[in-house]
């Protein structure tokens, strides 16, 4: 084995342990924010407000897709992200509400 390989496969091992710790990060932080919105629909439930908030949730888009570019992430990723989030979002709300 070359120093060159040695030192891309220490590289590659570097780069794996750090995209298995960002993902747990992400589940960690996905069932936070989860948390939080399902506390959201049951206080819709009980006040009888509709499960969605359309205008909340284009401002929330928006500001996802400013905040992907300023990490210099693709923005229509962002947002096909968020939009799968808020969808799950709802249909959580939805389903306290019956």
């Amino acid at each position: 084995m070359t120093d060159d390989t040695t030192r891309a496969e220490a590289l590659l091992k570097d780069h794996r342990e750090s995209i298995d710790r960002l993902d747990a990060i992400l589940v960690y932080t996905l069932a936070e924010r989860f948390k939080h919105t399902q506390g959201v629909g049951r206080l819709k439930a009980a006040h009888n407000l509709p499960p969605s908030d359309p205008a909340r949730e284009t401002r929330q888009i928006e500001r996802l897709e400013r905040l992907s570019q300023e990490a210099d992430l693709d923005p229509e990723f962002a947002k096909k992200f968020l939009s799968f989030i808020i969808s799950e979002v709802i249909r959580h709300h939805e389903k306290l509400q019956k």
